[in-house]
């Protein structure tokens, strides 16, 4: 997974996995710069290069409502990523499932706050609370997580939960080829 540096082979895998229109929905290499320098942030490739120059937001793909436009959140989460801290880094490395942790309550809910609003732009949603984000600051930048309202897993198989490559390219791959989203457990 490389988050500098997009991959010829990559891109065009993800142009075939949307039913997109020849890139005029996507967003254009200036307003990404300027998306980028208003958040203090550059996102990882090839996400980067996917809303520059295949789409912004589709009604096809993944997650199951399609990809969100760079500047959306899903329906019910209230703002938009202007509101977002996308250049504090994302708060986790593992997975976390907040309804079974012992905390104090008032430490969890600051934290549960962290984890839906910094370092994380969302790709989409599954509905029902049920939202992707890639992490585009802190020390998984470029991963995948499956951020619900119990918890946020990461998504790739290095993490146990799917036999999918790591980050966006590999998420896009795993749900073109049809696989459950967490197909790992499944074949336990």
């Amino acid at each position: 997974m490389d988050n500098d540096h997009a991959d010829p082979v990559e891109l065009e895998a993800l142009r075939a996995a949307f039913d997109v229109d020849e890139g005029v929905s996507a967003l254009g290499w200036e307003a990404v710069h300027v998306f980028e320098a208003r958040h203090g942030i550059v996102l990882p490739e090839p996400y980067r290069s996917f809303v520059a120059e295949v789409t912004d937001g589709s009604c096809s793909g993944p997650p199951e409502f399609g990809p969100l436009g760079l500047e959306e959140v899903p329906d019910g989460e209230g703002g938009d990523t202007a509101e977002r801290a996308l250049s504090r880094p994302f708060p986790l490395v593992e997975e976390w499932l907040w309804e079974d942790d012992g905390r104090p309550e008032d430490e969890i809910e600051l934290l549960v706050e962290q984890v839906a609003d910094h370092g994380t732009v969302v790709l989409g949603t599954d509905g029902c609370a049920m939202d992707w984000h890639l992490v585009v600051t802190g020390p998984h930048r470029g991963h995948v997580r499956h951020i619900t309202d119990v918890g946020a897993v990461p998504f790739g198989a290095e993490f146990g939960h799917t036999t999918a490559a790591p980050g966006f390219a590999g998420w896009v791959a795993h749900w073109a080829a049809g696989k459950d989203w967490f197909d790992a457990e499944a074949n336990a």
